[in-house]
């Protein structure tokens, strides 16, 4: 019913003689990733994609190892085996600060907002990998960096506006609730116009009604960018993602849609620590 690890996943080229991946392929493969950390097993031979059109959900029980698969990709883990291929090469040896320059945003599981600038200035920060104007323009306050600065600022305000918070542009996070601070967080993200964002737990904190608002907002996105989730809340992981990766224990259990993951029962067996029923042993002879 449902593939498990790899099965089913393209084949990513070799890395020094990959072509550019086509527009119709997976934009992120990871392939076959082992991570351990002093002899503990924390990823074990772990694969997936995501393209843009689609939003991709990752769950599994506390400890099977989402945040590590995530770190693996941002750069800050490397693996003992497997690769990760974003666009049809591999990345060898990038870092966190190499992701925006490659078209890919991350949210934190909180909010990670500076608290000394206003909102409007905190989504300025996830525009930096899109200026134009070099650093002598900026520090000098040369006329092309200040026409850069009023461009990215109406890109920043454009960001906040589809999140719904244009309204608060001016205040310190500290003074907005919660749910605005993590819209707040998600424009900062999306106004560089990334080719896939990466969620740790969007939906962590946020009232029902927020979690609705949500799930719309992710949908909205499906078409421009590839979507990757990490999340406890099953309610926006069945309503959002197009596919559905359960790790457990480090390992891929299953991967399907939304109903297949529903009804697969080596999944409730995970969340709820339920022995699956058996069949009698004499219907099995």
């Amino acid at each position: 019913m449902t593939a498990t690890t790899a099965d089913g996943l393209p084949a990513a080229p070799a890395a020094d003689t990959a072509p550019a991946a086509p527009a119709t392929a997976a934009g992120l493969v990871v392939e076959n990733v082992t991570v351990s950390f002093g002899g503990l097993s924390v990823l074990d031979n772990v694969s997936l994609t995501s393209s843009t059109g689609e939003i991709v959900g990752v769950i599994g029980p506390n400890g099977a190892g989402k945040t590590t698969l995530f770190n693996v990709i941002c750069g800050f883990v490397r693996p003992q085996e497997g690769r990760v291929v974003w666009r049809g090469k591999q990345l060898r040896h990038h870092h966190p600060y190499d992701l925006a320059s490659l078209g890919i945003e991350r949210t934190l599981q909180g909010v990670g907002l500076f608290q000394g600038l206003d909102a409007l200035d905190n989504v300025l920060v996830g525009a930096a990998p899109v200026a134009r104007s070099g650093l002598f323009s900026a520090l000098f306050g040369l006329w092309p960096s200040s026409r850069e600065e009023r461009r990215l600022r109406d890109q920043a305000m454009e960001a906040l506006d589809r999140m719904g918070v244009a309204e608060y542009a001016a205040r310190m996070p500290s003074t907005l609730p919660y749910p605005v601070q993590k819209r707040i967080a998600l424009a900062r993200a999306l106004v560089s116009q990334p080719a896939l964002v990466m969620m740790d737990e969007p939906a962590s904190g946020l009232s029902a009604s927020d979690i609705s608002e949500l799930a719309e907002l992710l949908g909205a996105l499906r078409s421009e960018m590839g979507v990757l989730i990490v999340e406890h809340n099953m309610d926006l992981v069945m309503a959002t993602c197009d596919r559905i990766v359960v790790l457990d224990f480090g390992k891929v259990i299953a991967t399907g849609v939304p109903d297949e993951i529903r009804a697969d029962p080596v999944v409730t067996t995970a969340y709820l620590g339920e022995a699956v029923e058996s069949e009698p042993a004499d219907a099995r002879d």
